[in-house]
């Protein structure tokens, strides 16, 4: 667990779509780097509310689409959000950032861990803003990357959308590593797949989705490349998250 003693700021802002948020900036301890994000408010009150966790991929930042579309819609079901900026983007950009800069932060051992600490390290600031109740997880490509580890961390992850991404172990630094915490994730998973994707083989998305541990997990397979997620999949992880939770929450 991590200390409670993290300095942090938090000031208002509007996401892109224009709705009022709460961005931040903490220092976690033992940490070197800042970790920065943004918090939708769900209903507000003591009464604790599910909290969906928000990974981008590794082109984006906290703002990434679907994210701010899928935050307001879950808002209107009672629901808060939180994303935080990957190791070198948003807010905390290394460089050009991206996808360069996160292939230099892959080669730095530890890398994993330090991106689990900084999850972590939000979802303690967060928890003193907003009573939270039970965790979603929703992330895609370098979403699922840093997302697998840390919802095998979180036993109060009771849903997740996970999905564009592959383990060929050849050249790829974090396939040992996301296969191993697949096996300990037991929660209802929704795995989305693009059967063209450029970056990540079929059978690579086979061998990770096969790992996961979950009883209840679905592969979701669609034509198109790497980005080129249909509309209604969201539709879809947002009826899945919402569903989970709200089970859960009755």
């Amino acid at each position: 667990m991590m200390a409670a003693e993290m300095p942090s700021e938090w000031w208002s802002a509007n996401d892109p779509t224009g709705r009022s948020v709460r961005e931040f900036r903490l220092r976690r301890v033992g940490g070197e780097r800042p970790v920065t994000g943004v918090l939708w408010s769900g209903p507000g009150g003591d009464t604790p509310a599910p909290l969906v966790l928000f990974g981008h991929g590794a082109s984006g930042d906290r703002y990434q689409s679907p994210i701010c579309h899928l935050a307001a819609r879950l808002a209107r079901v009672g629901c808060s959000s939180l994303a935080i900026d990957g190791p070198v983007h948003g807010l905390r950009q290394v460089g050009p950032g991206g996808r360069q800069a996160l292939a230099e932060e892959m080669r730095r051992e530890g890398f994993i861990d330090d991106m689990m600490d900084d999850w972590q390290a939000a979802l303690t600031a967060a928890r003193e803003q907003v009573a939270v109740g039970d965790l979603g997880y929703f992330g895609l490509s370098m979403g699922s990357i840093f997302g697998i580890p840390t919802i095998a961390r979180l036993a109060d992850v009771k849903v997740a959308v996970l999905g564009l991404l592959g383990t060929t172990r050849a050249g790829r630094p974090f396939a040992e590593r996301v296969l191993a915490d697949a096996g300990a994730i037991h929660c209802p998973v929704l795995f989305l797949m693009q059967l063209e994707d450029e970056l990540f083989p079929r059978d690579g998305y086979l061998e990770l989705f096969d790992a996961l541990a979950s009883a209840d997990k679905r592969l979701h397979a669609n034509p198109g490349l790497h980005p080129q997620v249909p509309g209604e999949e969201i539709d879809f992880a947002f009826d899945f998250l919402n569903g989970h939770l709200a089970e859960d929450s009755a």
